[in-house]
């Protein structure tokens, strides 16, 4: 089933409001976005240069601190339906439960797939896929398990699209001379918070990046995304001031819900999973004060949770918790 955060259309059609009304923390996306400013008008009117794309990708390099080579594309979902060209399609295990959209897009490239559960049965497998840090439970693998599983299955995809708050725990930065069956997918719009944007990169050895450069043509990001990228990528001061904040408010979240009574399965500073006795309940009750959430269709008492933005938006979060919380006494 791909089932996805933000839809906002399905929490309006059943509880009402205007999208005005409502705080979507059903995703893993930072609600304090990079402050885009002023694009150039040549950003919007004219095709992208083979320079400025390049330019780009290199600041790529350098924020993920890596000697891979990147090449960027429309979103890192973009990179995840590429996958399943990079190599014939033979067997492939994805670790669950995680993003739904690696299983389905190798499926709908005619990969038999497996989807398991603890990371020594990707082993033996023509492709293997590990998400980290693992959404929605966060679960993080350290370079050197996934390097020793990179010499156990034929291609290994870590998809690192919430990789950026702990950039210490990125494949990416680590080793100087990672497998060439490795490939790495990173998002942008995740920690700068602008998924709008639709811009993600590919990380891999040149051979690879070849390969994925084909696929995706000449113009596979806009001028737009080109220039606002860019910019964030180079204001440091930015990313490590977002990194700091966003840990203080998963902490915030996590003592907001152990009030509740709930249990932290585990997340990431973007987003923090619970067990609670109903999520669907859980869910329902928030989102009376117009303020959505995410659970699952494998679990009965997982809820996932953004993290509020404004003050505004955490005063809205800690009321309606509270009474739900009243509500279920």
């Amino acid at each position: 089933m791909r089932d996805h955060g933000g839809n906002m259309g399905l929490a309006i059609s059943e509880f009402g409001g205007d999208p005005a009304d409502w705080i979507d923390l059903s995703t893993g996306i930072n609600a304090t976005p990079y402050p885009v400013g002023q694009v150039p008008a040549a950003a919007w009117a004219r095709l992208p240069e083979h320079g400025s794309l390049a330019g780009l990708e290199g600041a790529a390099q350098r924020a993920y601190r890596t000697s891979l080579d990147v090449v960027a594309v429309a979103g890192a979902q973009a990179a995840i339906q590429l996958v399943p060209m990079l190599t014939p399609a033979g067997r492939a295990a994805v670790l669950t439960p995680t993003y739904n959209e690696h299983a389905a897009a190798l499926r709908s490239g005619g990969w038999d797939v497996q989807e398991v559960a603890a990371i020594e049965a990707l082993e033996g497998y023509d492709l293997a896929v590990v998400v980290n840090p693992n959404n929605p439970d966060g679960k993080v693998y350290p370079p050197q398990t996934l390097l020793a599983l990179s010499t156990k299955v034929g291609l290994l995809i870590v998809d690192e699209s919430f990789a950026d708050p702990e950039p210490e725990m990125s494949l990416a930065s680590g080793p100087q001379d990672l497998p060439g069956n490795v490939v790495i997918l990173r998002s942008f719009g995740k920690f700068y918070g602008l998924a709008g944007v639709r811009l993600g990169f590919v990380l891999g050895v040149p051979a690879v990046a070849g390969k994925i450069r084909d696929m995706v043509g000449p113009w596979p990001v806009s001028g737009m995304a080109i220039d606002v990228c860019k910019r964030a990528f180079e204001d440091d001061a930015w990313a490590e001031q977002t990194r700091r904040q966003l840990r203080q408010d998963a902490a915030r979240l996590d003592v907001l819900a152990t009030d509740l009574g709930w249990q932290l399965v585990g997340g990431t500073s973007l987003f923090r999973t619970y067990a609670t006795r109903d999520a669907a309940k859980a869910q329902r009750d928030i989102a009376t004060h117009h303020i959505w959430t995410r659970v699952f269709p494998y679990s009965d008492s997982w809820i996932r949770l953004g993290l509020p933005g404004s003050q505004g938006d955490w005063s809205r979060l800690e009321a309606a918790m509270k009474l739900s919380a009243s509500a279920a006494t």
